[in-house]
């Protein structure tokens, strides 16, 4: 029995048993890692839906149109908004995103819109949170907001540098919104970041492997 939730990271669904039969807690599905996720398509959502929904899987869909910065057009809002539709229609437990203002806070209008559009679904902010200006500010904006958790990496490349940054911001949220380390998290390193920060979930690409 797993002390701590592990959501692994997955690139469409080329994993998706493999992650499964390993004993992955929650999904999160997307596109083109390479640029850090986008949506999707409908074919690859609704095959994940399917496969997660039989194995009792948690599965989290992201929702970005485009690699690049988080500051985003009305026509890629619609696009986003039209994406969670989707994603609520297939199945899906909850989508990740994040939508930032040019001065790099977040984006309250466009949050709000997003989340009325996910309601009764879950809702991550994804590692936007690593390139928005004050951290703590913008906990209190999602935890405002009505955000379920928050998917963050840290200011240092390494993360095993970021523990002491990640327990801070989980004794700051106290409770109030769930902190998710990610980023460099592997099976041979999870325990210690669990330990470490006292996150009680954990993210990543390798975390089961």
């Amino acid at each position: 029995m797993n002390s701590f939730l592990r959501e692994v990271c997955l690139e469409n669904i080329t994993f998706l048993e493999k992650a499964i039969a390993a004993g992955a807690d929650r999904i999160e599905l997307c596109d083109n890692l390479a640029v850090g996720g986008t949506t999707v398509s409908y074919g690859v959502a609704r095959q994940a839906a399917k496969k997660c929904k039989g194995a009792s899987v948690q599965l989290m869909g992201i929702v970005r149109p485009r690699g690049g910065n988080f500051i985003y057009t009305k026509e890629e809002l619609a696009i986003m908004e039209s994406d969670i539709h989707i994603l609520k229609e297939l199945g899906f437990d909850g989508v990740v995103l994040g939508c930032l203002t040019e001065k790099g806070y977040v984006d309250e209008e466009a949050m709000a819109r997003m989340l009325a559009a996910a309601k009764g679904l879950e809702a991550t902010f994804h590692m936007a949170f690593d390139v928005a200006e004050d951290p703590f500010q913008t906990l209190d904006i999602l935890i405002k907001l009505g955000v379920n958790r928050v998917l963050m990496h840290g200011p240092n490349k390494d993360i095993l540098e970021n523990v002491e940054f990640i327990r801070r911001c989980i004794a700051y949220s106290d409770g109030r919104m769930i902190i998710m380390p990610g980023g460099g998290i592997t099976s041979s390193n999870a325990d210690y970041i669990h330990t470490a920060t006292g996150a009680t979930e954990l993210h990543g690409t390798r975390i089961l492997w």
